[in-house]
């Protein structure tokens, strides 16, 4: 059987990083995908549909999420959905779907906020910021959402 999600979309808040008894970190974070809008032969629009996803990260990718995404920022995951129960405060069994994360690219990540200078006669940090990957595809935003493969039917 096959158990995969692969989902592109923007992080709905900053992820929260929580540290577990034997050290290892996990992540987690909504991510909004949004299918567009678009109008029917007979004139009846299609508002856009945004979904929210619950995001787990663990260990490397938790830290990774925690150094460098933010609200906003445009990310690919893949991995897994599962689903679990937990019991409210009210007794009521609630479930909840997320997406435990075997890969992550960011996308178009928010640029570090401007550093303030130090005074001239000290020396000046350097800050380096992790290289950006860039791909060029073989289509050219064909339908202006910005995504670099063509939508699947037109």
């Amino acid at each position: 059987m096959l158990n995969k999600v692969q989902l592109i979309g923007h992080l709905g808040k900053d992820p929260e990083v929580r540290v577990l008894d034997g050290g290892a970190k996990v992540c987690q974070f909504t991510l909004a995908t949004t299918e567009k809008g678009y109008t029917l032969q007979n004139g009846t629009q299609v508002p856009d549909r945004t979904e929210w996803h619950n995001i787990v990260m663990w260990k490397g990718l938790a830290e990774v999420a925690e150094k460098y995404l933010h609200k906003g920022d445009k990310i690919y995951v893949e991995g897994k959905i599962r689903t679990r129960s937990y019991e409210d405060n009210s007794k009521v069994k609630r479930y909840i779907t997320e997406i435990f994360v075997d890969n992550m690219e960011m996308l178009v990540v928010k640029q570090p906020q401007q550093v303030q200078q130090p005074p001239a006669h000290q020396p000046q940090p350097q800050y380096h910021q992790p290289p950006q990957h860039t791909q060029q595809s073989q289509y050219h935003n064909v339908d202006g959402d910005g995504l670099p493969f063509p939508p699947p039917y037109r």
